[in-house]
C-alpha cells in the first residue's frame, strides 16, 4: 500500500511536471513570416547601401528563454542585383548580375528591455541580433541568344577561368524593434547585414582570363569581358577585388503567432 501510494505521488508528480513544462514550452514559442527586401555589396557596389533593393520572404519559429533573451531559425529567399551602368565606380567594366539567394540561419536575440510576447505590460523593445547560417547563391546574366536576350548561369561558364561552390556560410548581425500587436501577434521591424563565406556572389573576384583559346561567338568571351572599350584584351588585369568577401542584406518586417496556453480551459 505504501508502494502504490509512493507511485501514485511519483506519477502525479510527474504528470504536473509534464504539463506545467509543455505549458511553459508554449508559451515561449513563436512562428511566423517575414516580408522585406535584399540587396548586395560587393565588387559592382562597393557600398551604396538599399541600391537594388529586390523582394524577399521567408518564415521563422522564435524560442524565448525570458524577457531578454531569444533564439531564433529563420528561413527566407531573396534574391541581389549589381549593375556597373548605375555605379560611378568602375564604367568600362560593363558587368550586371542577379542572383537568388536562400538563406537558412540560427541567431540569437538580446531585447533592450523586458518584452513578453501577446503581454500589453511590455508593449515595445529595441533589440539585436547575431548568428550564422547557410546561403545558396547562382549568380546570372543576361546574353545574346539567336536574337533573343536570356538568363544564364554564370557559374557553368567560368568567366575568370575558375570553379566555385554555390553554397557558402553567412555570419549576421543586426537590430530592429518588436511590438506587440494583440495576445497572440506579435511584430517586428529588423535590418540585418551578412558575411558572406565567398567572393563569388557577383561572379566577380580576380582577374581578367585569357580568351584566346575559346572560339569567335563563345558566350563566355562576352560575359567575361564586355567592357565598354579593350573588351577582350584585358587579360591578366584585376577584374575585381578578391581581397573583399562580398555582403547582402535583409532589411523588413516580421510577423509572429505565439504558441496558444495549451491548459486554457482545462481544470487547474
Amino acid at each position: 500500500m505504501v508502494f502504490q501510494a509512493n507511485a501514485k505521488k511519483v506519477v502525479g508528480l510527474f504528470v504536473f511536471v509534464f504539463i506545467n513544462s509543455v505549458y511553459t514550452f508554449g508559451q515561449r514559442q513563436e512562428f511566423g513570416a517575414l516580408f522585406g527586401g535584399t540587396y548586395y555589396l560587393g565588387d559592382l557596389n562597393p557600398g551604396r547601401q538599399f541600391s537594388l533593393t529586390r523582394i524577399a520572404i521567408g518564415g521563422m519559429y522564435r524560442y524565448n528563454f525570458n524577457q531578454h533573451l531569444a533564439a531564433r531559425v529563420a528561413v527566407f529567399y531573396g534574391s541581389v542585383e549589381g549593375n556597373d551602368a548605375l555605379f560611378n565606380y568602375n564604367l568600362n567594366r560593363n558587368l550586371r548580375f542577379v542572383s537568388d539567394i536562400l538563406e537558412a540561419s540560427g541567431q540569437l536575440e538580446i531585447n533592450f528591455v523586458p518584452f513578453t510576447a501577446g503581454n500589453f505590460q511590455t508593449p515595445v523593445t529595441p533589440f539585436i541580433f547575431a548568428g550564422g547560417g547557410i546561403v545558396r547563391f547562382d549568380p546570372m546574366a543576361q546574353i545574346l541568344d539567336n536574337g533573343i536576350l536570356r538568363w544564364t548561369s554564370l557559374p557553368d561558364l567560368h568567366t575568370e577561368g575558375v570553379s566555385y561552390t554555390l553554397l557558402t556560410f553567412n555570419i549576421l548581425f543586426g537590430g530592429g524593434v518588436k511590438f506587440n500587436i494583440n495576445h497572440r501577434l506579435t511584430g517586428s521591424i529588423e535590418w540585418g547585414m551578412r558575411l558572406t563565406g565567398t567572393d563569388y556572389l557577383d561572379d566577380v573576384s580576380t582577374m581578367y582570363p585569357d580568351l584566346t583559346h575559346l572560339p569567335p561567338g563563345d558566350p563566355r568571351r562576352h560575359l567575361s569581358d564586355p567592357s565598354l572599350s579593350n573588351a577582350g584584351q584585358n587579360t591578366g588585369f584585376l577584374r575585381g577585388n578578391p581581397n573583399n568577401n562580398d555582403w547582402y542584406s535583409f532589411a523588413g518586417f516580421g510577423l509572429t503567432f505565439k504558441i496558444p496556453d495549451v491548459r486554457r480551459g482545462k481544470c487547474p
